[in-house]
This record gives C-alpha cells, structure tokens and sequence, in this order.
C-alpha cells in the first residue's frame, strides 16, 4: 500500500469508529434491547479485558492512560472535557446507561424498536 491509500484506510477507519459510535447512542430506539444489553455488554468486557478500545490500533489513535477516543472526537468538535472523566464515564456507566435506557423505552414503556 502507499501512503495514499494508508491515509485513506486510516480515516475511512476512523469515520467507521465515530459512526459507531454515533450509532451506539441512538441504538435503544432502533435494534431491540434482546440484542443490544450483549453488544453493550461485549463492548464493555472489552474494556475489561484488553483495557482499551480494538478499534482504535486501526485508524492510529493511542489511547494513554487518561485519553480515550471519546475525549479526541470531542475536542474536535471544539470541546475541551476533563480526559479522565470522560474515560471513567464512558468505560463505567455510558454502555450501562445505554443499555437501560434501551430496557425501559422498550420494555419498560413498550415503546417498540425500528428494526
């Protein structure tokens, strides 16, 4: 590969990891909450186990003991949040929030999802 089409793979990677994350927010109200507590679930052993996010070696992005991916989109964007909360509320409570908020739209309020 040349440096061209590295650079390519490198962001086309990179706009895969935001969508990803964009998509993991607004998932309670379009996939089931059957699917969604595993995925949040995997998504948060991973954290557990390999202590960072796999997606991030892909698209070149280092995490360091207190910068994570979410702390990068979000300066940006033009903000300039606190690297360690954001880590510990992303790796502790965010999948966790998610994947209540999905419980209880759906089964909770019987609010159906769109897919």
């Amino acid at each position: 590969m040349n440096d061209e089409q590295v650079v390519s793979k490198t962001a086309l990677v990179f706009w895969a990891h935001v969508f990803v994350m964009g998509l993991a927010w607004v998932a309670p109200f379009l996939f089931s909450w059957k699917i969604l507590v595993p995925v949040y679930g995997a998504v948060m052993l991973q954290f557990a186990v390999f202590g960072r996010c796999l997606l991030n070696e892909q698209h070149g992005f280092v995490e360091t003991e207190d910068r994570i991916f979410y702390s990068d989109v979000l300066e940006k964007m033009g903000f300039s949040p606190d690297p360690r909360l954001v880590k510990k509320v992303v790796r502790r409570y965010l999948y966790l929030f998610l994947a209540a908020v999905a419980v209880i739209w759906q089964w909770g309020l019987g609010m159906a999802a769109l897919f």
